[in-house]
């Protein structure tokens, strides 16, 4: 058995302190699966003194994360901080160049700084491993970096933030405001303080642009995603969504497109039954389409201390098996030189069926309006639906729902715009995408 594998990790939080008990516990088992011992040997955490429930008395502690990466202590420096610049960006930088692995659970660094890091890992012969930065437990970058090679990918997409699905599976089944649910989600950890990372789509992006540079073999690029976040959507949203047999859930797309590669984030509908609209509460779950393979779908805890730690310590079992003459894919799947510029699909010229949600005054001839505006856009219809009634002070209006045939966004949108304009919309309407 070769000399065991060193590892110093900065941040022992959750996560970190996880991470420790797995690698402790298991040690003896790693190490025969491995074909070496696993051995956290420094950590670099705020409070020396702060019981973490695991055992680090015989390990060396930093104060700087930066110190770490850069000690000959150790072999692999695994950064658990957090962030996507400051000291996260400098230590790993640090460890890279002093020719150490790094592993990351840090998908807001990876989305911004990931091809640098990656040319930084090539140049110096080292691993880079982020399992646990996209859909925490699953194992989707492996699945894609490895288990796929011979596939030709032609789709991506997923549920890719827990705290956004826990909440749209709170509002269907419980029929509480997306304020209440909210609050809630913020009360039992689920949500931070401030939420607006997760509910406005931020974290999925991130997650996303990772996956579309490994699935398709481009470029990060976290600037072309079009994103809408939760904050619209309505109990009568997911009512009218579930009267027609779907579900809404917040999802990030990827896909190839004559005119490049579409990136989405965006609530969107999902038919019941389908291993997508099924997934509930906290959970994740990635969808792979492929030319070989079919479609593929891996679901699982997307957070958490121990399901992030779990793909933690695979990717330090991966650098493990390395060092004792097993090969490693490059970080991004291909070598930097080879991953292509991102070109960005049109995303208004994006085809698919949609649901559209009016309230509309209850005046004679506006339901003929609206049917003339969206034929002058030659939008067909599969089917209508007229709920009951809302009272809007003096006036009452009708709630319209609205599902199309197979149409672009350009021509959805140029249709609402002129309904609203012919003034017979009493609230803005909604639009939600539906997912085949």
């Amino acid at each position: 058995m070769t000399e065991k594998l060193r590892i110093g990790v900065a941040g022992v939080g959750t996560v970190g302190a996880s991470l420790v008990r797995i690698l402790q516990q298991k040690h003896n088992e790693l190490a025969e699966r491995c074909g070496r011992a696993i051995e956290v040997v420094a950590v670099c955490a705020r409070d020396k003194n702060k019981d973490r429930g695991c055992d680090l008395s015989n390990v060396e502690w930093f104060d700087s994360p930066d110190a770490l990466a850069a000690s000959d202590l150790i072999d692999v420096y695994v950064e658990l901080i957090g962030g996507e610049d400051g000291v996260a960006l400098s230590s790993v930088s640090i460890a890279l160049d002093a020719g150490k692995h790094v592993v990351t659970a840090n998908k807001a660094l990876l989305a911004k700084h990931g091809v640098a890091l990656a040319t930084k890992a090539e140049a110096t012969g080292c691993i880079l491993n982020f399992e646990a930065a996209v859909a925490g437990g699953i194992p989707i970058i492996k699945t894609m970096r490895e288990a796929l090679t011979s596939n030709h990918v032609t789709r991506i997409y997923g549920i890719l933030n827990g705290t956004c699905n826990y909440m749209l599976t709170r509002m269907e089944n419980e029929g509480i405001s997306f304020e209440d649910c909210l609050a809630d989600a913020q009360r039992l950890g689920y949500a931070e303080a401030d939420p607006t990372f997760d509910i406005e789509g931020n974290d999925t992006a991130h997650k996303l642009a990772i996956l579309t540079s490994i699935a398709f073999g481009t470029l990060i690029s976290t600037d072309n995603i079009y994103m809408e976040g939760i904050t619209k959507i309505t109990n009568a949203d997911i009512e009218a969504a579930g009267e027609l047999g779907y579900r809404i859930k917040l999802l990030g797309v990827a896909q190839r497109t004559a005119s490049g590669i579409e990136q989405r984030v965006h609530p969107t509908m999902v038919k019941k039954g389908t291993p997508i609209a099924e997934i509930s509460g906290v959970t994740n779950a990635v969808a792979i389409e492929a030319d070989i393979v079919g479609q593929l779908v891996l679901s699982g805890p997307g957070a958490g201390g121990d399901a992030t730690a779990s793909a933690v310590s695979g990717d330090l079992c991966d650098i493990a098996k390395s060092g004792a003459g097993h090969q490693h894919a490059p970080a991004l799947g291909k070598p930097v030189a080879q991953l292509e510029p991102y070109v960005r699909a049109k995303m208004r010229a994006h085809e698919g069926c949609y649901f559209i949600r009016l309230s509309v005054h209850d005046h004679s001839g506006a339901f003929a309006s609206i049917a003339n505006r969206m034929a002058q856009e030659n939008i067909s219809l599969q089917s209508i639906v007229q709920r009951k009634s809302e009272k809007d002070g003096d006036d009452e209006s009708q709630q319209i729902i609205l599902i199309t045939h197979e149409t672009n966004e350009t021509s959805i949108k140029s249709a609402l715009a002129n309904i609203d304009g012919d003034g017979h919309l009493s609230a803005a309407a909604q639009m939600i995408r539906i997912e085949s």
